[in-house]
């Protein structure tokens, strides 16, 4: 008898052990879908898009471009809507790196799915340069095919605090400031020379008064 990958039925017959496996499989996706799903804000949602809309709006390289006016309200649903076709990020990229996208690629909003794509690519590049760390990034798939909204929020609001480092229009906590150490050549030398405590002390240590069991008798 074989039992399936949930543990809990068996399987005679390999047909619904297969769909047993599947079944379970199924439901583990669903529970870390839901998981990144509720990480979701709505109100994160709605600052990100107010902001990229006041800062394309406010930029004298939008200055010849049509002004921006979509929904700024954080459901998912318009979240996504609004920056699928990848041209509000395409417009935020060069706000913050003039020329980094040619306006030729966003001037008419692309209808094709990988001309979209390659908008959010261009994008995700562009911040990358602006100093947005990796972890903090989305992919493509994850605002195109909406599998992590919330990642989209976490790449934009890191932007938005890289942006108000350099004196622009930011959100979201202050990002903290560098604050390096210096230590002359002596100082660094007199480190070389002490033991940490991670590596362990013996100071104070003394076998005076232990004894190990009984001493041995040695009789000629």
């Amino acid at each position: 008898m074989n039992i399936c990958e949930c543990d809990t039925v068996h399987c005679e017959d390999d047909t619904l052990r297969n769909v047993c496996f599947h079944t379970c499989s199924i439901d583990i996706k669903s529970t870390i879908l839901l998981q990144i799903l509720a990480k979701y804000d709505p109100e994160l949602a709605h600052e990100c898009l107010q902001w990229l809309q006041d800062m394309i709006n406010a930029s004298p390289v939008c200055r010849d471009e049509q002004p921006l006016d979509f929904d700024t309200s954080g459901s998912m649903n318009n979240f996504a809507a609004v920056l699928k076709d990848g041209t509000v990020l395409a417009r935020m990229a060069n706000v913050l790196r003039p020329g980094s996208i040619p306006r030729k690629k966003y001037e008419k909003t692309p209808r094709l799915a990988f001309k979209q794509m390659e908008l959010i690519e261009l994008f995700i590049d562009s911040v990358k340069a602006f100093g947005v760390p990796d972890e903090e990034r989305f992919q493509t798939v994850d605002l195109y095919e909406e599998q992590s909204l919330y990642q989209v929020l976490i790449c934009l609001q890191t932007l938005a605090r890289k942006a108000s480092t350099r004196g622009l229009k930011g959100f979201g906590p202050k990002e903290a400031d560098a604050c390096p150490r210096h230590f002359t050549e002596e100082q660094l030398r007199s480190g070389a020379s002490v033991i940490g405590l991670q590596m362990g002390t013996n100071k104070g240590a003394s076998q005076k008064g232990m004894t190990f069991g009984k001493s041995r008798m040695i009789i000629d």
